[in-house]
């Protein structure tokens, strides 16, 4: 399979299909080898393509259009499969990023951990049922990060080709990591600050979703060193755009759409730019009352209600939706580079539109 090169395909779905196709292929080859270890391993599998199964695409779509900016062919099937690797560094983190926070869903499923730990209740075996959820996912968690790095070596492309992409495959898995300890540091230090939200937001988000991908993908085609300057300009701002327009809907999302409870990122306690916001915005004892109920996992829907009105009515909410409407313009200026094949250009300024005025 090969991408579809019509002009009216959106530029996610230009990839999709293929990718899922490919990350199909690969599942089914390694959950026949994994059951051949013992069949006792077909609920973890289950949980693990699971994961896999859902998503929206985002880091194999911009590997694939920083080959085509690259000036990489539409219709070369090594570039899916190199992509499609990157579908398993998302589950690897997402697998982790909910056992870290304890969270109970994931895309309006049981997070894999749960799921698990369900297993672990409904076979009424020894221990603790929440300990063994968590403990397997973990391990499931790990497995997709080796999976992500063999199906990157297997890929296709020549050995020179893999290595040229090797330092943007692995700067991408380092800064996530990264990424990730500094937002569970914020939790517990609970400084809440706008510079503490903007570097997790470029390291845990807008290098890692959108400009490493795009680094990949030039990388793959030969063009690294004139391209990466210019998926910078266009990476971060967007990254960072896509992930405060995350954070707004972990607010105030209908969870119909974003498959998790209403305020479920104020349940978490999560220091996002729009708690800092507020935070800098309000007086002393609305601070003190809303630091309170930061992070309350009991926390009532009076108290979301209470929480979401002050983030409003502190202008914090305006001053966010004014930030992602700059930084997605900071990353269309970008695309004027001439460095960039004119092929890609239209659909990365659509891209900035998909990942920044989203509803879930």
């Amino acid at each position: 399979m090969v991408p579809s090169s019509s002009p009216s395909a959106s530029p996610v779905s230009v990839i999709r299909s293929d990718v899922d196709h490919e990350l199909s292929g690969f599942s089914a080859a390694h959950r026949a080898q994994v059951l051949e270890i013992g069949e006792e391993l077909a609920p973890a599998m289950d949980a693990l393509e699971a994961m896999l199964s859902g998503g929206k695409r985002l880091r194999p779509t911009f590997c694939y259009w920083g080959w085509r900016g690259a000036g990489g062919a539409a219709d070369d099937e090594r570039v899916v499969r190199a992509a499609a690797s990157l579908e398993f560094l998302q589950a690897c983190a997402l697998v982790h990023d909910d056992v870290i926070d304890n969270s109970d869903t994931r895309r309006g499923m049981p997070a894999t951990h749960k799921r698990l730990a369900k297993l672990h209740a409904d076979h009424g075996w020894s221990g603790d049922s929440e300990d063994f959820g968590m403990g397997a996912a973990i391990l499931i968690g790990d497995l997709c990060l080796v999976w992500s790095d063999e199906m990157y070596q297997a890929s296709g492309f020549p050995a020179e080709v893999l290595r040229d992409g090797r330092p943007p495959f692995d700067a991408m898995r380092t800064e996530v990591m990264a990424g990730q300890y500094l937002d569970t540091l914020e939790q517990v230090r609970g400084t809440a600050t706008r510079e503490a939200a903007l570097r997790v937001m470029r390291y845990k988000s807008a290098k890692y979703t959108v400009e490493r991908p795009l680094h990949l993908g030039a990388a793959l085609a030969g063009r690294h060193e004139e391209l990466a300057g210019v998926y910078t300009a266009y990476g971060i701002p967007l990254g960072i755009a896509f992930q405060l327009r995350d954070d707004v809907l972990g607010v105030f999302g209908d969870p119909s759409t974003t498959g998790k409870p209403a305020g479920d990122d104020l349940r978490e306690g999560k220091r996002t730019l729009v708690v800092a916001e507020t935070l800098a915005r309000v007086g002393a004892a609305d601070a003190e009352r809303f630091r309170s109920l930061l992070g309350a996992p009991d926390l009532s829907v009076e108290s979301v209600g209470w929480m979401r009105s002050l983030i409003e009515e502190s202008g914090a909410l305006m001053v966010c939706e004014k930030m992602i409407g700059e930084y997605a313009d900071e990353a269309v200026r970008a695309l004027e580079s001439p460095e960039l094949d004119a092929d890609a250009r239209e659909p990365l300024r659509r891209l900035v539109v998909a990942a920044t005025s989203r509803s879930h």
